[in-house]
């Protein structure tokens, strides 16, 4: 995301709402998002949106590393998307939003460009 672009941050779950290795889908202002935390506690936002089934379900994709990327893979069709970049790694010519995400607390916040 561009450092230029003013962010609001959104709260969306407590931390404990998230169990580790596993995904939550979120309301944003204007979409979804699917909130994942790994197994190794970090955090990583991307659309929730799978542009191969066009259906909201990333956030029920499973975790794991593909040639030493963090990705989430679709429940649906199996593509992988990078959890940093937001590409998919089948197809070039596909990327999902990635978004800043932040703890407060225990608070999950997901940054939001206004």
């Amino acid at each position: 995301m561009n450092s230029a672009v003013n962010l609001e941050w959104q709260p969306v779950c407590r931390l404990e709402d998230v169990f580790p290795g596993t995904g939550v889908g979120v309301r944003l202002a204007g979409g979804q998002a699917a909130l994942f935390r790994t197994r190794e506690d970090e955090l990583f936002a991307l659309d929730n949106h799978d542009p191969f089934s066009r259906a909201n379900v990333l956030s029920r994709g499973l975790l794991g590393s593909l040639g030493g990327k963090k990705v989430v893979a679709s429940p649906i069709y199996k593509q992988h998307f990078c959890l940093d970049s937001g590409q998919c790694l089948e197809d070039e010519s596909v990327r999902l939003t990635v978004y800043p995400v932040r703890l407060n607390g225990s608070q999950v916040e997901v940054g939001v460009a206004v």
